[in-house]
């Protein structure tokens, strides 16, 4: 296969994994989004009569699921959690094949990860085939609507300082696709959800703060000329006077896409009417949505 018949290359994957090792330090600081969705996931397991003996987590940052999962009655029912893949994989979904056996096991998760997929479609795609018929697939991912004051503000500072901008925040994926990804993937049954969080933040720098300590900080491939101290001073100066609060802080926006789908089965229901595909997660496994300020 030539270069150009695969999928573009959006990330660098060896910076993501070089950040992602150095925010480990950190990490703990800065792991809210991270918990919020490992609950999420956890509450969402807890409500299904079944059991999971095989687990696999996928996610770059595993803990959480880990440590939610320990506080929680759902525990009872999923076996040893396993975490799948060096370093490199868990930073990269997708960039190599999955380190899991074809139908092999009962639950999969991935949190907080797959939005860093040049191939999202194919990551799904393996995830699927590494389950078992009737296993489930319980993941996360940033959303379109992430950093959207962030991106915004800093595109306009780049202009007005050097005349030219370039992409500076992550291209994410449309979460209400989310269903129709893991259709194309194979999934049966899929549901996607959209959880909106709105962190408040004294100043640009401490939300940078935060996003290294996540991990989260650009890694587009290219590279491509590097942020001058004019042009962060005039984000900041802009983020201040277009999104500041009367207190003087500044919300940065976190959009959280919950999937879940299960690998084919005989027994499984058949899908209904074409779009049906697309109900809200909280719906279809009986959970209250979480949304609001954090």
């Amino acid at each position: 296969m030539s270069p150009s018949s695969g999928p573009p290359v959006i990330f660098d994957t060896a910076r993501r994994t070089a950040r992602l090792a150095r925010s480990d330090p950190r990490f703990a600081s800065a792991d809210f989004l991270h918990a919020r969705a490992a609950r999420n996931a956890v509450d969402s397991l807890d409500t299904l009569l079944r059991e999971w003996p095989e687990v696999a987590d996928l996610s770059a940052h595993p803990g959480p699921f880990a440590a939610a999962l320990a506080e929680s009655d759902a525990a009872r029912k999923v076996g040893a959690v396993k975490t799948s893949g060096d370093r490199a994989s868990r930073a990269g979904p997708g960039a190599g094949p999955l380190e899991l056996p074809d139908q092999s096991q009962d639950l999969i998760v991935s949190l907080m990860s797959l939005h860093w997929a040049n191939d999202l479609p194919g990551a799904l795609s393996q995830i699927r085939r590494a389950l078992k018929p009737d296993g489930l697939f319980v993941g996360t991912l940033l959303g379109a609507g992430t950093l959207k004051e962030l991106r915004g503000v800093l595109t306009e500072a780049e202009l007005e300082v050097r005349g030219g901008a370039q992409a500076r925040v992550s291209p994410f994926a449309d979460g209400y696709d989310g269903a129709a990804l893991l259709q194309r993937a194979g999934f049966a049954l899929p549901v996607s959800d959209v959880d909106r969080v709105t962190v408040r933040y004294p100043d640009l720098l401490a939300l940078v703060r935060d996003l290294r300590a996540m991990g989260e900080t650009n890694v587009l491939a290219g590279g491509g000329r590097p942020l001058t101290r004019a042009i962060v001073a005039r984000t900041a100066q802009l983020y201040a006077e277009r999104h500041a609060e009367p207190d003087g802080r500044i919300p940065a926006t976190f959009e959280i896409v919950h999937l879940a789908g299960w690998a084919p089965h005989e027994s499984q229901q058949k899908p209904a009417a074409r779009g049906s595909a697309k109900m809200r997660l909280a719906d279809a496994l009986g959970v209250r949505e979480q949304s609001g300020e954090d």
